[in-house]
């Protein structure tokens, strides 16, 4: 065997279905856990269905085409992405519905999307925000001889992209309807940028002033289809959203969208902290997401007493949100496997490829031990792989997930 066959063989086969990860497995390792998994994708489509809204889970969190394909088998109406390269890997994993929640800026990329139109089953809708992108895209969709649809982006000041008043809006519908080229087929925010002490009732009133838009504008003729899309919503307030879409009665004249991806796996840090908040919000929701991915190590290195190396670092785990979050110890190569708690520890420093750990009082540890790390972010946890493994209660591979980043 070849050396390039080797390593691609060992990319491929570092983790095998029915192999266990405390004997089986090439450590560090992105680590999906079924029946959280599970249990994640049917609450929130349920959340989302109650509400009287679509699903269309931001699929940028994992760009994992099984997670996907999942998400879709459940009931999401689509799925959102961030970039036409994005895109066009998932419409290669059979996605035929893509929200792009960003605007479609370049001829490299207006073409990638241009490529995928040609198929007729392919629904796909991007963002305008400012009168020369509806300009570029506009001639250049023409000269294709395809018709692109389209959603203005309504903004905050301070935020990301978006029009950032509602006259800016208006404005920008007149300049789609000028383009034979653009279909306006709804509108578009994006609250997580709202912080700060007031931010429930920011957001409350930045739901309201969609919905106030999206109505002047369907009363104007602005919009190409008889039911326009209203959406928004991150990981974070996607109940305010809900709430707010629902009590304006968006969903009878509009199709309500709400986008949340991190629910797929959540998390040991920002989102957990998001999800007790919902749940304080909203008594009748008796159960809440669950964390789903960790990513597994080995004790490298002891090299004082009460400080562990961890074969763990900046290329294996999110840090942007958070440090990693130790959670349990298992003895390498022991099957059946048991965990003992060691979440008194604490990573205080990430490097390229090394984690440091105070090692708490009574907790022993030796090298070559593995320990489970919750991470805080999952979108910054899943970029770093191009495969996680998703694991049964015994902790046996049961499926090995490429991701496509």
């Amino acid at each position: 065997m070849s050396s390039a066959q080797n390593t691609a063989a060992v990319e491929k086969g570092f983790a095998q279905t029915g192999a266990n990860l405390v004997r089986d497995v090439s450590l560090p390792a992105l680590v999906l856990h079924r029946e959280a998994l599970e249990h994640n994708i049917r609450w929130m489509q349920a959340f989302v269905s109650n509400s009287g809204a679509e699903l269309a889970p931001h699929g940028k969190t994992s760009m994992t085409p099984a997670l996907f394909r999942r998400q879709l088998d459940a009931g999401a109406w689509g799925i959102t992405l961030a970039s036409a390269t994005q895109t066009r890997a998932a419409y290669a994993h059979g996605v035929r519905r893509v929200l792009m929640a960003n605007q479609l800026v370049g001829t490299p990329n207006m073409a990638l999307i241009a490529d995928l139109l040609a198929d007729p089953t392919f629904d796909f809708h991007c963002m305008v925000d400012h009168p020369d992108n509806v300009a570029d895209l506009g001639a250049y969709f023409a000269s294709r001889g395809v018709r692109l649809n389209v959603m203005i982006e309504y903004g905050v000041v301070g935020g990301r992209c978006g029009c950032r008043s509602e006259a800016e809006v208006v404005a920008l519908a007149k300049a789609i309807g000028a383009q034979p080229a653009l279909a306006l087929t709804g509108i578009e925010g994006y609250e997580g940028v709202i912080h700060g002490d007031h931010a429930v009732t920011g957001i409350r009133e930045f739901a309201a002033s969609l919905v106030r838009l999206a109505v002047q504008l369907q009363d104007s003729g602005a919009f190409a289809i008889p039911k326009p899309i209203i959406t928004a919503s991150g990981s974070a307030w996607y109940d305010l959203i809900a709430e707010s879409f629902e009590a304006q009665n968006a969903g009878g004249r509009f199709l309500s969208v709400l986008r949340p991806g991190s629910y797929v796996a959540h998390d040991h840090g920002i989102y957990k902290e998001a999800q007790c908040c919902v749940l304080d919000r909203r008594s009748d929701l008796h159960e809440g997401l669950r964390p789903a991915l960790e990513v597994w190590a080995h004790v490298q290195s002891l090299p004082e007493p009460g400080f562990a190396v961890i074969a763990l670092g900046k290329r294996d785990v999110a840090y942007d949100a958070g440090l990693p979050v130790p959670l349990l110890r298992y003895k390498a190569g022991v099957v059946p496997a048991t965990g003992d708690d060691v979440s008194a520890c604490k990573v205080t420093a990430v490097m390229d490829q090394h984690a440091f750990m105070t090692v708490a009082p009574g907790v022993e540890l030796r090298v070559g031990d593995i320990i489970s790390f919750g991470t805080s972010h999952p979108c910054l946890t899943f970029d770093k792989w191009r495969t996680g493994c998703l694991v049964d209660e015994q902790l046996n591979v049961i499926e090995t997930m490429e991701t496509c980043f």
